[in-house]
């Protein structure tokens, strides 16, 4: 099974929704534990990063495609 690829600021679409409703999420904190804040009512959650993996569906928007961080 191929990796999901994910950076720092990336909005990404979850399976189960936030308990506000909202499933997107934005990538604020990466390790051995991402931390993604609800892009609805701006709640942060720490998931471990295999959990992550398992419960993230797909990125919605990337950061890069916005002006992100660009190495030279």
């Amino acid at each position: 099974m191929e990796r999901k690829v994910f950076q720092l600021g990336d909005v990404v679409q979850m399976k189960k929704p936030h308990p506000c409703g909202n499933n997107e999420m934005e990538i604020i904190r990466m390790g051995m534990d991402i931390r993604v804040k609800c892009t609805r009512c701006q709640h942060s959650v720490l998931i471990p990063r295999a959990k992550f993996e398992k419960n993230m569906k797909k990125v919605l928007r990337s950061a890069a495609a916005d002006g992100g961080i660009v190495e030279t």
